[in-house]
């Protein structure tokens, strides 16, 4: 696979082209929880070390007859805290104080889909906070519960650690203190809104 690393970061472009992963970027659109775009432009972005696991976690789908579709990689800090202002729930939410594995590139939110594109059912959606979304609930079908282990089996076995409250949630191993939290700013062409500012977000 082809990877551009970027100016200044060490954050690598996921792309169809590169990795053959469908890319649908939700925080780009309006269809996520927060009912509007966040994103000015849709990105897919990991660091060098979680770009590596991708590429593993590719592989091992790909033998299962699987690919993937990603829903979110790197958030620039300034999304983390559009996220956090409208929902502060540390249950769904990495309180950006602390920062995010998003805002790492260390993170990806993601789920399985089938030869045909259709993404497989785990008996809830992306970003639906609720307990059904956490791993081993019981409110979900058998063939839910089959596909997230299937996605689960195939990202741990890639070398990614889980969120347990999180199914399509998949991080690097303790990233915090190993990786900085990385703003818009790094990026060659800007994903946020022009005239987002960290430092109001933030204060």
């Amino acid at each position: 696979m082809t990877q551009a690393n970027l100016p200044k970061t060490n954050l690598v472009e996921i792309s169809y082209a590169t990795h053959d992963v469908e890319i649908s970027i939700a925080y780009a659109t309006a269809d996520n929880f927060t009912g509007k775009p966040v994103y000015a432009r849709p990105g897919c972005y990991l660091n060098a070390d979680a770009a590596t696991h991708m590429e593993r976690a590719i592989e091992l789908a790909r033998q299962l007859g699987y690919r993937f579709k990603i829903f979110d990689a790197f958030r620039p800090a300034e999304a983390q805290w559009v996220l956090w202002h409208h929902t502060p729930d540390p249950e769904f939410l990495a309180d950006p104080r602390r920062g995010s594995p998003h805002s790492m590139g260390a993170a990806v939110d993601l789920t399985l889909i089938d030869a045909q594109g259709r993404e497989l059912d785990m008996g809830t959606g992306f970003d639906a906070f609720t307990p059904l979304s956490h791993h081993g609930a019981l409110g979900i079908s058998a063939n839910a519960q089959r596909n997230r282990a299937i996605l689960l089996g195939v990202m741990t076995s890639a070398g990614w650690d889980f969120y347990r409250n999180e199914w399509w949630h998949y991080q690097l191993f303790s990233p915090r203190g190993r990786y900085p939290v990385l703003s818009d700013t790094v990026l060659p062409e800007p994903m946020m809104p022009a005239g987002t500012s960290l430092a109001r977000l933030a204060s």
